[in-house]
């Protein structure tokens, strides 16, 4: 009897490090620094339908071939009420390109309209269970996670995208409906830990 005691301790234990955000749970807001100084929440969203949760970052090759489609999926879905915030889940020093100077640099030069954020100590990515650069959570104006997954169909080349993943799920949420699908798989970088 003892040692099923132990073993159930162990499994609620490793359960409750390891938990992540499945679709249909409430996500909890976060408070991260933005490159333009701001601490930046959900919550700061008056009147949002929903929110965009984009990780990214400077140095992946796949997050650079998003960053003008992330660019154009904020200006189009702001004014719909669903923006974008996008998280840079990276260790800076296991990827200095990933710093929070870095950042600044990056989203000056190319003018992101969204906010940039650093989740300094790696404490958000881990909840969402976000694994690569980049890596999308829909969540609806609740906080409840709707989507998970990609941006669209391909990633090489916006011309040739087929399923606009994102869009399609935000018209659905729009509509009253559930995403189908409501989850895909992200394709890009692995996240960077020390």
């Amino acid at each position: 009897m003892r040692y099923f005691f132990a073993i159930a301790f162990l499994f609620c234990s490793l359960t409750f490090v390891h938990a992540q955000y499945q679709i249909g749970d409430k996500v909890d807001d976060f408070s991260l620094k933005s490159t333009d100084g701001d601490y930046v929440s959900m919550s700061d969203y008056k009147g949002a339908e929903g929110y965009i949760i984009i990780f990214t970052c400077n140095h992946c090759p796949y997050a650079i071939a998003y960053e003008d489609r992330i660019i154009e999926l904020h200006n189009e879905m702001e004014s719909k009420g669903f923006p974008v915030i996008a998280i840079n889940p990276n260790d800076p020093e296991a990827q200095p390109d990933d710093s929070f100077e870095k950042m600044k640099e990056r989203a000056e030069e190319k003018g992101f309209p969204f906010k940039y954020v650093l989740d300094e100590g790696q404490e958000v990515y881990p909840k969402f269970g976000a694994e690569r650069t980049p890596h999308v959570f829909l969540v609806d104006k609740n906080r409840v996670l709707q989507y998970i997954g990609a941006i669209d169909d391909n990633y090489k080349s916006e011309e040739a995208v087929e399923k606009q993943y994102v869009r399609d799920a935000i018209q659905a949420i729009k509509a009253g409906e559930k995403p189908r699908p409501n989850t895909t798989k992200a394709i890009g970088c692995t996240i960077k830990t020390s």
